[in-house]
């Protein structure tokens, strides 16, 4: 069911690291087909994709190269054609539990200036914004996201890093699952 005038908008979204299993084959193979080699982090501070949160120094740590967009279109049936793209990004170098639960924007990974980009239903770009706003305030980020995610047209979205372009997480968005076991959402507001 989606949205409608007289229904109350119940759309929510999703933070999404990159997940256990990806994880698992990223470390075998990149996605740029190399076998990338684990390091002892010695100075901490590596944003870590897989938990979205930065590495403490003596963590084990990878460099691998990841296609986000590669691998929702392999999911989704999408064909993203020329927007599929292959950048670094840095992992454990073992299994990971992943991301603390629930779906909010994820604060350690926040920065001075953040680039939001979306993405429609064939995996191609609509758009972007901008985000320039101090660490500890992730508001700007949220209603940003939301923004996007208002536009029925637009599928996920990429955070990405302004300074490289690396990608730090995808937001999806999805119907409210409020109420239910288990389930816990951040409304679009």
């Amino acid at each position: 069911m989606t949205p409608t005038q007289t229904e109350p908008d119940t759309r929510t979204y999703e933070v999404r690291a990159i997940a256990p299993e990806t994880l698992a084959q990223l470390l075998i193979r990149d996605d740029a087909g190399q076998h990338r080699q684990a390091f002892t982090d010695r100075e901490g501070g590596a944003p870590l994709r897989c938990c979205l949160r930065r590495s403490t120094a003596g963590e084990r740590i990878a460099l691998v190269s990841y296609a986000p967009l590669r691998r929702w279109a392999a999911e989704t049936g999408a064909e993203p054609g020329a927007y599929d793209e292959c950048g670094p990004v840095f992992v454990h170098a073992d299994a990971c539990g992943g991301p603390p639960p629930g779906d909010n924007y994820p604060a350690a990974l926040h920065g001075e200036r953040r680039v939001l980009r979306a993405y429609d239903a064939r995996g191609h770009i609509l758009g972007g914004r901008l985000i320039e706003s101090p660490r500890a305030h992730t508001t700007e980020a949220e209603q940003a996201i939301a923004t996007l995610l208002a536009d029925p047209a637009v599928a996920l979205v990429h955070v990405r890093a302004v300074e490289f372009g690396c990608f730090f997480f995808e937001v999806r968005t999805r119907i409210s699952t409020e109420g239910l076991p288990g389930h816990s959402t951040t409304p679009l507001t």
